[in-house]
């Protein structure tokens, strides 16, 4: 069984001596190490979080931003559709108005030359019937 001599003891005193020294050597700065890591693990995964959060807001603000681009780009396909409309409202009715002149002109233009023709055919009808007139008191 044990046996409590003077090597006993001595063996304790070194035990402890060389915790002791484990201790102050290897003990010590291996859990200040530890520390040391696990701080650096948590300062990590608290900026990822922090990153993750700011990527999510911009998320947020890109999908807001680009919800009002479409908006926007919407309103604008709109005005240019009416202004579009408006402009061809515009041609059509300038055109309409174009021939409407021209028939107009047109009719003026027959109507001229028709009262022209009949002013014409009259003149010939009167000189005719002078020469016929004419023809039958020498006759």
């Amino acid at each position: 069984m044990l046996e409590f001599n003077n090597w006993f003891f001595v063996l304790m005193v070194q035990f402890f001596i060389l915790m002791f020294i484990l201790n102050a050597i290897l003990f010590k700065p291996m859990m200040e190490l530890f520390r040391q890591r696990e701080q650096t693990i948590k300062g990590a995964l608290e900026e990822a979080q922090l990153m993750n959060e700011k990527k999510e807001k911009a998320i947020a603000q890109m999908n807001a931003d680009l919800a009002q681009a479409k908006a926007q780009a919407k309103q604008i396909i709109n005005a240019l559709r009416e202004e579009g409309l408006a402009y061809q409202r515009e041609v059509v009715s300038n055109a309409e108005k174009e021939a409407v002149q021209m028939i107009e002109k047109a009719r003026a233009e027959v109507k001229a030359e028709t009262d022209k023709i009949r002013n014409m055919l009259r003149q010939e009808v009167e000189r005719l019937s002078e020469e016929i007139v004419n023809k039958l008191v020498k006759a």
